[in-house]
């Protein structure tokens, strides 16, 4: 009789795509998140926590092969045949959310959301399935006056975070003025704007000749394969041109170069005439152009906005994997879409929102030296006898009674040693100590674990005797030695 075969043990990784996140990273993010939500919190935004999971349907436009409906996000087919999916950023569940309660909520709404979304694309270095997303988007205001808001409150949180004046830059388009660029063009033909949509997301990479070229004939890219181009004539794409080089010495300049470029176009001055409003609603509020600036290089995502669009990058330099220079780039984004909600309601709603990608931000404060401290743990109690763990367990319950975080250990106590390797492991700042001696003569001995392994690394052992790093003291006074020890540490 042949052997059952053993069921193979599950590798213990991460799926692709995926990481896990231990205490200091963790911890950075919720203290990111708060410090954004806090900036949030003083514009007047309300938080709002929907749902992880939406239906395909909801998701609309955002899933990119619906005869596929794993291709883009990760969705599966519920009991009753309908499909629902992990959600893939947080606004198309917020147009959801307005749709459905609408009459319940204030007019204009203005909520923030932070929490993962899932994609399901393909990952790569720094690029990953799930990552944190932290928006927030006013709903019901057709002013131009709630972009202008959105973007200050972009540059103060960008600060607020640690990111100072002079490291970042938030640049300011309009899909109005692209609009009347194609207009001014004769491209008519929704297929063919959407080339010249895609040809003008390809400038920072190509620059004015590539763009030319691809917006005419084609080109020879990089690898040598030939692109075919749009096929419009060289006067055709001038007012292209025209808009992508037309940023100016300052914001005057710029909207009148832009002015030019969409020759009589209505809605390509009803673009630059909105531009020219949010430049003066910042001027006024005090976002110069060291901050916030009009730039019609900004280009991506134009095809999804319906006015107003805005990223903030960040510009200092950091070293890429091949020790190459290079600007850290993007780390937000956001603009107005006036027709996410008419999905669900048939009705045109005016909505504008950005989106703060919260590990990118990390990753940059990370770059600066701005976060990345050495995570500290608790206070370790020690176990000497385990008959009295109810005595380590009374000082621990006095140390968390006066805020300060502890624990007892509770592995096996028969090797002293191993608990202290514990609770250098765990990073913990101080270790305390009562054995039968102690006890018996009402003391406690307290150990501090930041000195002793400073003292370690550089001081010679007469330093050692000079500066102790352990303390007896009377058992009362176990609270006090312990803060008095956090305190100087």
């Amino acid at each position: 009789m042949a052997k059952p075969k053993k069921t193979p043990r599950p590798k213990a990784q991460t799926p692709k795509g995926f990481r896990d996140y231990f205490g200091a990273d963790v911890s950075e993010r919720a203290e990111m998140l708060q410090t954004i939500a806090g900036v949030y919190h003083r514009y007047g935004f309300e938080a709002l926590e929907s749902s992880a999971v939406e239906t395909v349907e909801a998701l609309g436009k955002f899933l990119p092969d619906v005869d596929r409906p794993n291709e883009g996000v990760f969705a599966w087919q519920d009991e009753d045949d309908s499909w629902m999916a992990l959600r893939y950023d947080l606004t198309a569940p917020l147009a959801r959310v307005y749709a459905q309660h609408r009459n319940d909520l204030p007019t204009p709404y203005r909520r923030f959301a932070m929490g993962p979304v899932w994609r399901n694309e393909k990952p790569g270095p720094g690029r990953y399935r799930q990552f944190y997303q932290c928006d927030a988007d006013t709903v019901g205001a057709a002013n131009v006056a709630a972009d202008a808001e959105i973007c200050a409150m972009l540059s103060d949180t960008l600060e607020e975070v640690g990111i100072p004046r002079g490291d970042y830059l938030v640049r300011v388009n309009n899909r109005k003025v692209l609009n009347g660029v194609l207009e001014a063009m004769g491209v008519t033909d929704e297929g063919q704007a959407a080339d010249v949509l895609r040809t003008i997301d390809k400038f920072d990479k190509v620059g004015e000749s590539g763009v030319r070229e691809l917006l005419g004939k084609g080109r020879l890219d990089a690898s040598g394969a030939y692109i075919d181009g749009v096929g419009l004539s060289e006067a055709q794409a001038d007012p292209v041109v025209a808009f992508l080089t037309s940023k100016g010495a300052d914001a005057a300049a710029t909207l009148a170069n832009l002015r030019n470029a969409i020759g009589g176009s209505s809605i390509g001055a009803d673009g630059v005439n909105e531009l020219e409003t949010i430049a003066s609603l910042l001027d006024a509020g005090g976002y110069d152009a060291t901050r916030i600036e009009i730039d019609p290089s900004v280009v991506r995502g134009l095809g999804y906005y319906t006015g107003p669009v805005f990223e903030a990058e960040l510009t200092f330099e950091i070293l890429d994997e091949k020790g190459r220079k290079r600007q850290f780039g993007s780390v937000s984004g956001g603009g107005r879409y006036d027709d996410l909600v008419k999905r669900f309601t048939g009705q045109s709603v005016p909505a504008t929102g950005v989106s703060i990608g919260v590990d990118r931000l990390l990753a940059a404060l990370r770059e600066k030296g701005r976060i990345g401290r050495t995570e500290v743990g608790p206070v370790v109690v020690t176990v000497m006898d385990r008959d009295r763990m109810a005595d380590y367990q009374a000082m621990v319950a006095e140390l968390r009674n006066a805020g300060i975080r502890a624990e007892v250990y509770l592995g096996n106590p028969k090797n002293f040693g191993n608990q202290l390797k514990y609770a250098d492991k765990r990073n913990s700042p101080v270790a305390v100590i009562e054995g039968g001696d102690e006890k018996a003569n009402g003391v406690v001995q307290i150990k501090d674990l930041i000195l002793g392994a400073k003292i370690a690394e550089s001081a010679t052992l007469e330093e050692w005797k000079e500066r102790p790093s352990q303390f007896e003291v009377p058992r009362d006074q176990l609270v006090a030695k312990v803060r008095e020890i956090l305190d100087a540490d």
